[in-house]
């Protein structure tokens, strides 16, 4: 399935080379023979499950390749599965999609891979890997650690302190992958380092250096200034950074600029409005000559640049700056202000209120999404689609039956069959591929419940039974279902191999 952050950097793979094994590799392929006695004999292994044709894992190559060789230093070996080959293999080990990467520490030991596939990061985040929640730190150490990566987090404990030490141990625990973890006991060096036990450290290789946390050791304190301390205070928006700020949890606002040079002049000049809003309000500066479209994403004209947009991230909210005005600290800075005090509408995209309904399917635009999705009286099993999208045109007469039916029910007040135009329409909802179907329950709107099975009229009658408030089962006469490809197609990308997907690509 082809994701909304795929659309927007394009990152579909147009390599024309052969994925295929090098006798110089530092990356091993296995088969099944070899497999298990691979991952057994090794204490971490990163394995990627590929297929040949796989325009994504031709990209991935030369990456994994690269990381491959550094990570051999440190015993951490890299392999590769052939699934056209393997099938067998990669089905125990649930691949559904090209490529997957898994962490096995044996056989009985194994975790997604979640990070970026570039080689420094596939790097970064297998030495974090490979080393304890929490490296000790000794004065020799230490100075090594503060340059490990680009972000990394120092305690400063004293050895009898067991509740900091315990807490600092938990939030170590669960970002491991995130960051580098270290401590140290030593007062000595707390007082080299200008802080007295207990506190953290965050050392970093960008803005001003470094970050203390002096305050009392709780969790969610210490995870909060992590994640503000380690994001850049003018970051760049691309293809390793998107998902990260979309996760994040608070706004972000773009500037966008067709060179380098600009990038940079407004960079500085919006710092101290981001430095007033460090996190509460992510900045970041973004290539429009690379991804201007996505000016389109935010209500922005994608032909007149340089332009400010903030994004509200969970809400999916968009807050276009006038294009006609001058960025600069001052309207910039009064833009933000009137954001952060509720004082400006969100920019809504919409196709026109329909006049009348016509046939069973309710037709949601934006402007009418609110009143008719998250009507709290009733089950809306909503579809987002794509005009273009072949699924959706594949799906659309057995969507129709599928209302048809309940309008003709009991039920026809208590479950609406709607669809949307997620191309014109903004919509709440992060959409990653066309179609998705969503059914948003009565009285718990707050938890939709995303449809995976097939597209059958008689499954989508079972799902909006199991899941909706009312219950609510129509009978139909037993159809065949609609086409749906094999679960080895990729997830979270795409390939040359579009007809193979369940979800036509964004």
């Amino acid at each position: 399935m082809y994701t909304t952050r795929n659309i927007l950097f394009g990152l579909l793979a147009a390599s024309t080379g052969v994925y295929a094994a090098d006798a110089a590799s530092d990356v091993t392929q296995l088969n099944k023979d070899t497999f298990d006695d691979f991952v057994k004999g090794n204490d971490l292994v990163l394995a990627e499950f590929f297929a040949p044709w796989c325009g994504h894992c031709k990209a991935l190559a030369p990456e994994y390749e690269e990381a491959a060789t550094t990570l051999k230093e440190k015993s951490i070996k890299l392999a590769k599965v052939d699934c056209t080959e393997e099938s067998e293999l990669c089905q125990t080990y649930g691949v559904e999609g090209y490529p997957t990467l898994k962490i096995f520490r044996g056989l009985d030991n194994i975790t997604p891979y979640t990070g970026q596939r570039k080689a420094a990061a596939i790097t970064s985040y297998m030495i974090k890997q490979s080393l304890p929640a929490v490296s000790l730190l000794t004065s020799e150490t230490l100075e090594d650690f503060k340059t490990a990566d680009k972000v990394v987090l120092v305690a400063f404990i004293d050895a009898s302190d067991k509740a900091s030490n315990e807490t600092y141990t938990k939030v170590a625990e669960k970002y491991r992958d995130s960051y580098l973890f270290g401590a140290t006991n030593d007062a000595a060096l707390a007082e080299a380092e200008g802080v007295k036990a207990p506190a953290v450290v965050l050392y970093k290789q960008f803005d001003e250096g470094k970050a203390t946390f002096t305050e009392k050791f709780d969790e969610e304190a210490i995870e909060k200034f992590a994640k503000v301390a380690s994001t850049p205070l003018i970051g760049e928006v691309g293809p390793d950074t998107y998902s990260g700020y979309m996760s994040a949890g608070i706004p972000l606002a773009y500037i966008f600029s067709e060179t380098a040079e600009e990038r940079k002049e407004l960079g500085d000049a919006l710092k101290p409005i981001a430095e007033k809003y460090r996190g509460k309000i992510n900045f970041a500066t973004i290539d429009a000559q690379a991804f201007g479209a996505h000016a389109n994403n935010l209500n922005l004209k994608a032909d007149k640049f340089p332009a400010f947009a903030i994004q509200e991230t969970v809400k999916n909210q968009k807050y276009p700056f006038d294009q006609e005005k001058e960025i600069t600290y001052e309207t910039i800075s009064s833009f933000v202000d009137d954001f952060s005090a509720g004082k400006i509408e969100p920019s809504l995209k919409s196709e026109p209120i329909p006049e009348k309904q016509e046939g069973p399917v309710t037709v949601v635009v934006g402007k009418t999404y609110e009143d008719i999705v998250l009507d709290d009286s009733k089950d809306v099993l909503i579809e987002f689609y794509a005009p273009w999208c072949g699924h959706c045109k594949a799906l659309a007469p057995k969507y129709e039956d599928l209302a048809s039916l309940y309008s003709k029910s009991e039920f026809k007040d208590k479950v609406v069959i709607a669809k949307v135009d997620a191309t014109a329409n903004d919509v709440p909802d992060e959409i990653q591929g066309f179609p998705t179907i969503k059914l948003y329950p009565a009285g718990a709107k707050d938890k939709p419940v995303t449809y995976s099975g097939s597209r059958t009229v008689e499954d989508l009658i079972e799902f909006v039974k199991e899941n909706g408030k009312y219950k609510a089962e129509v009978s139909e006469k037993q159809e065949e279902e609609t086409p749906v490809a094999p679960a080895a197609t990729e997830s979270k990308s795409t390939s040359s191999e579009a007809a193979e997907s369940t979800h036509d690509e964004l």
